[in-house]
């Protein structure tokens, strides 16, 4: 039977409603996002955080606003298969001179998903794939910033082309001393390209958008010279006199790595063709995927997209199997990976031991907590994802039974498409990057020899440089986490990891509270001799009390390791350094995190 006019009306209908749905979205995420250089130049650091927490759930609201319209308008939960052939191909009409296709795709799929209550990713009414490209989209002329600017500095024009380059973002506080700040940068760059010939392309391809976040905001582009490019990025703060100084220069794809890394939170930008910002990022960071480039600008939905896309082709093109990841167990998280993929798999157990006095609901607050918060490049961001089909054959015997045991409610294993290939389906799940577990890591080390300070071979030494590097970076990121009104509240070494480029992050949320919430104590001199040969905990502990220099004997067993521990790091165990962070945070200061080291800040 061929539809009708009347049916194909209906099915533009329903497209034209979602295309709707989805500009009033990025309409009002764009409006968020060029707020925050309002916000940046007032200094409203506490409105900047807000907004960030706030944009997080715009897309979820959108997506509820939207299925609720197409279901009291068009009935559109009812209408039959042939329509909703329809709707797609419409939409897809829809989608030409569109500048956020490859969004809105996205959003055509959670909407239809959320009213035909699909279970699974793959079927006739979503974009699977792509429909159309994202490449070589321009601004309309209405839209007077295009994605870039170049600029065409000579050897003794360069400070005068960063001056004019600075001036054309027009940010409405003024700089200190801007010639100045522009004169280090070009010192510094000319520094980096040492004896290099400029060549005839020598430009600066800048991005016109500012990237806010925290207290900062950054000016990021790329050299370009000959055949070479190296990216860079300025960050632009609030100086002592109260006006704008370049803090620093960011130089090469390492430095850019850790300004846009997985454990930091999202990028205010306002982009009218976000594809075009993440061809150009990706042109500075080859090595970063496409999906964490979208996360970095506040895409997370875009981000899983393309991360579950990127999944299934690995896949396809992989034999290896899902196993129980190695290392301690949680008693909270069941953990999983697949040896030839660089990410873990983590799923909420559905029994937990006596002391972990938690629920499920608890849990995913926590990690949400996580997603809202300014994880300052200590937290690892988490992919959350529902009902995600994996095939059976891919999974150990092994690992299935540890999910039957431990997670139950979370397993199915079913024929989905009926062609008798049994399928894993995980109700719930986290997916976080894979990081080597910081006590496997100092094991390593251990196992090497690091322990033995008398051992002087060139080993011995290499495992006593990696001792040191571990724990310094471990309490470095407790010290940026509580900063940042953050406890991590089970401090133990197996709950952190080690990032490729050698940065120490936390990942296990399930006992986080914020610093604020917490009742740092000292514990209580003991009344009596008996008390003091107690082995028992003799002294009242309230549920938020908390006692720090009780951490010693769970951290610092091994003489290598708390010999740099209390040489870095000794005052973690003193209640009085996480009550002064308290009060400093009571008292509304928003303290500064730097995605580099303070020996790169202009000012020394």
């Amino acid at each position: 039977m061929f539809p009708t006019r009347l049916d194909s009306s209906l099915a533009y209908d329903i497209a034209k409603a979602m295309m709707d749905g989805f500009n009033r979205h990025y309409r009002l995420f764009r409006t968020e996002s060029a707020r925050a250089k309002h916000r940046f130049e007032t200094a409203d650091w506490h409105g900047q955080q807000r907004a960030q927490r706030e944009r997080i759930e715009f897309y979820d609201l959108r997506v509820k606003e939207c299925s609720k319209r197409l279901e009291r308008e068009f009935k559109a939960d009812q209408q039959g298969m042939d329509i909703w052939q329809q709707i797609k191909l419409h939409y897809i009409g829809l989608l030409v001179n569109h500048h956020q296709p490859e969004l809105a795709e996205t959003f055509f799929n959670s909407v239809t998903t959320k009213i035909l209550h699909r279970s699974y990713f793959q079927n006739d009414f979503i974009f699977v794939r792509p429909a159309v490209s994202t490449e070589y989209i321009e601004n309309d002329e209405s839209e007077k910033r295009p994605t870039y600017r170049s600029y065409y500095p000579g050897a003794e024009s360069m400070t005068h082309v960063l001056v004019r380059m600075v001036q054309d973002f027009d940010l409405h506080l003024g700089f200190d001393d801007l010639p100045r700040d522009a004169a280090f940068i070009a010192q510094r760059m000319a520094a980096r390209l040492g004896d290099t010939k400029l060549r005839a392309n020598f430009q600066i391809q800048v991005l016109t958008g500012l990237f806010f976040r925290n207290k900062g905001c950054y000016i990021v582009g790329k050299l370009i010279n000959g055949f070479n490019e190296l990216a860079f990025a300025l960050p632009v703060l609030h100086g002592r006199s109260g006006k704008l100084v370049i803090d620093a220069l960011l130089l090469g794809e390492d430095d850019l790595l850790i300004l846009f890394s997985f454990a930091r939170a999202y990028f205010m930008v306002d982009m009218e063709i976000p594809s075009a910002y993440v061809q150009f990022l990706r042109s500075m960071m080859p090595r970063k995927p496409r999906n964490e480039i979208y996360n970095a600008l506040g895409l997370a939905k875009q981000g899983k997209t393309l991360f579950y896309r990127d999944y299934l082709h690995h896949q396809r093109h992989s034999t290896d199997k899902f196993r129980i990841a190695p290392g301690i167990k949680g008693m909270v998280m069941l953990v999983f990976d697949l040896p030839s993929f660089p990410y873990v798999f983590k799923v909420i157990k559905d029994f937990y031991p006596p002391q972990k006095e938690t629920t499920r609901e608890q849990i995913k607050a926590k990690y949400l907590l996580v997603k809202q918060h300014d994880r300052v490049g200590r937290m690892a961001d988490t992919l959350e994802y529902s009902e995600v089909a994996f095939p059976r054959s891919r999974f150990s015997d092994e690992l299935i039974a540890e999910i039957e045991q431990f997670a139950p409610s979370q397993l199915e294993i079913s024929d989905l498409d009926g062609d008798g290939q049994m399928e894993v389906i995980i109700k719930h799940l986290y997916i976080e990057r894979r990081m080597i577990p910081l006590n496997i890591y100092l094991q390593e080390a251990f196992d090497a020899g690091g322990a033995d300070a008398g051992n002087h071979a060139p080993a011995a030494q290499r495992a006593r440089e990696q001792i040191e590097r571990g724990v310094v970076e471990y309490g470095n990121a407790i010290k940026d986490l509580v900063a940042a009104n953050i406890f991590p509240g089970d401090m133990l070494w197996k709950n952190f990891g080690i990032t490729r480029n050698g940065k120490v992050v936390f990942y296990d949320y399930d006992e986080i509270e914020y610093i604020t919430q917490c009742k740092f104590r000292k514990v209580p001199e003991p009344r009596n001799e008996e008390d003091e040969m107690s082995g028992e905990v003799w002294y009242s502990v309230g549920p938020k009390d908390v006692f720090p220099e009780t951490f010693a004997p769970f951290l610092l067993g091994n003489p290598a390791v708390r010999e740099v521990f209390m040489k870095h790091h000794a005052d973690l165990l003193d209640a009085a350094f996480w009550q002064s962070h308290q009060a400093r945070i009571a008292a509304g200061h928003v303290h500064d995190v730097f995605p580099y080291e303070r020996e790169r800040r202009l000012g020394g």
